[in-house]
């Protein structure tokens, strides 16, 4: 007996749609960037990748984030996994920036100067940047800035290239010397605006060494 095979995608498959957002399930990052004062602020962000050591961040050009990292080109990448999306939901209405502009009043966002008292995260010291790391995240990238712009065709958000220069992992995830174990490492997912963790692994890449 023959098996049919599945029917492939076609036009009729799909919808056009317009999403207010295209946040289509990326790890969250809590940034923490140098006030000031010399106090480190976080940020939670949704909008980064990777190549090599170098990491690429998305970030409004309205936050505490942007001024900061303009002023002091240093950070540290933080990585929560879904344990902690309580505490980034804590943070996710405040902002560094005071008075609030404006464009974040209207949305409900208010003034919060202490970040980690805020969200109940503790600060640790980071080695090779000034802003500190955030002890419960699993994963923190001390980076130095690279390059900083504002695109004609995004006014409102920079992209900014960071250069990570130290990376810091939870004992309890490293195999071996320098590799994190997949099978104990899950980052929080934003997807859509809602948080997740990852499922059941499904396999492995042929360049996957662990």
């Amino acid at each position: 007996m023959q098996t049919s095979k599945a029917a492939s995608p076609s036009a009729d498959d799909t919808l056009l749609i317009q999403p207010k957002i295209l946040y289509y399930g990326t790890p969250v990052v809590l940034l923490t960037t140098l006030n000031e004062d010399g106090s480190t602020n976080i940020s939670p962000i949704s909008s980064s990748w990777a190549l090599g050591n170098h990491i690429v961040l998305g970030i409004g050009l309205g936050g505490k984030a942007a001024e900061n990292l303009q002023r002091y080109r240093e950070c540290v990448i933080n990585l929560p996994d879904p344990s902690l999306w309580e505490q980034v939901e804590r943070l996710a209405p405040t902002t560094g920036k005071n008075p609030v502009p404006t464009e974040k009043a209207a949305q409900g966002f208010t003034y919060q100067s202490d970040k980690f008292a805020a969200s109940g995260l503790a600060s640790i010291p980071s080695q090779q940047v000034r802003p500190a790391r955030i002890r419960e995240c699993p994963l923190q990238i001390e980076a130095v800035v690279e390059d900083f712009r504002a695109p004609a065709y995004a006014p409102f958000f920079a992209i900014v290239e960071t250069r990570a220069v130290a990376v810091h992992a939870h004992r309890d995830l490293i195999i071996g010397e320098h590799h994190i174990d997949p099978r104990l490492w899950s980052p929080l997912i934003y997807n859509f605006r809602h948080y997740f963790g990852l499922g059941e692994p499904l396999g492995k890449t042929f360049r996957a060494e662990v």
